[in-house]
């Protein structure tokens, strides 16, 4: 029986990128739905990276892969350093404008002009 990176490391050859590694070995440790659940992913997604097959958006899973599992970190103008993961987060809450909270309103303003924002760029056509 194969496991995680045994069949990431068949479905990608040496293209294998460092974050799929990554990912295979923590589903080793433990297991595809827990790594899933741990990146509020599904383990359908999960499963389709390993084996090559995920028609998604692979930057924006690697991004999540390196924020939970490599404890990267980017420095947000508005809250200074967080993990990658985090900031993905708060481009995904900032696509709708809401205002009963002003951190969700400084954060809108603040994602809206930062160059990590490339949803709202693909949204707006540029």
């Amino acid at each position: 029986m194969s496991g995680p990176l045994d069949i990431a490391r068949e479905a990608w050859g040496d293209d294998m990128p460092d974050w799929i590694e990554t990912l295979a070995i923590e589903c080793g440790k433990t297991s595809q739905n827990k790594v899933a659940a741990r990146l509020e992913r599904s383990a359908t997604m999960i499963s389709q990276a390993l084996r090559r097959k995920y028609q998604g958006d692979l930057e924006a899973l690697a991004e999540r892969v390196r924020g939970v599992f490599e404890d990267a970190v980017i420095r947000c103008p508005a809250l200074g350093t967080m993990p990658a993961h985090v900031c993905q987060d708060w481009r995904e809450k900032t696509r709708t404008f809401q205002t009963g909270n002003p951190l969700r309103v400084r954060m809108y303003r603040a994602c809206s002009l930062c160059a990590r924002n490339t949803a709202r760029e693909k949204e707006e056509g540029r």
